[in-house]
């Protein structure tokens, strides 16, 4: 019986990581699914869903998780999935926020933890810090992709974002997804 798993890997970037990291997959029989992969600042990071054809392979695919860091200094880890539930997803209206304004500690943090409170759920998050061409100053940016409970009025999560915009002074704002 297939089993899935998420592995997550980085190591100082060059060429090569990707099929450093893909190439233990294929030796042992598993397809990817689903990545995600990027720079982060001399970093290259992965995400990675795949299967394989049973959970056996587990103990193989720690050990050339081991040999990677030792080997390729990337660092890899491994853990297995639970089997996917059969209940119907949750309503929800897709929507994307985008968080702009001076670079400081704590928009992350706030802008999650309203989202949390009001269970949205969060499916993708990227953000960056750029210079200004005006002023040179840090300005973050920073877009996420979420999904809002149906019933869920987008009126009241706009008001409440706007709170959270004046408190951080960024400006933020929520597009649904038609």
């Amino acid at each position: 019986m297939e089993q899935r798993f998420i592995m997550t890997a980085f190591g100082k970037d060059r060429p090569g990581i990707v099929a450093d990291v893909t190439r233990l997959l294929f030796e042992n029989g598993c397809n990817l699914e689903e990545t995600s992969m990027t720079l982060l600042a001399d970093e290259f990071t992965l995400i990675l869903l795949f299967t394989a054809k049973s959970a056996e392979v587990e103990s193989t695919l720690a050990r050339e998780c081991r040999r990677l860091e030792r080997d390729s200094q990337i660092s890899a880890f491994l853990r297995p999935l639970e089997r996917r539930k059969g209940g119907a997803p949750a309503a929800f209206t897709a929507a994307t926020l985008h968080v702009e304004g001076m670079d400081q500690g704590g928009i992350v943090y706030k802008v999650s933890q309203f989202l949390a409170e009001r269970g949205i759920n969060i499916v993708d998050l990227k953000s960056a810090v750029q210079a200004s061409p005006e002023s040179g100053t840090a300005v973050y940016q920073m877009d996420i992709a979420v999904q809002v409970p149906t019933g869920t009025p987008l009126a009241s999560v706009e008001t409440g974002l706007t709170a959270v915009a004046e408190e951080l002074h960024v400006d933020i704002l929520l597009t649904p997804q038609h």
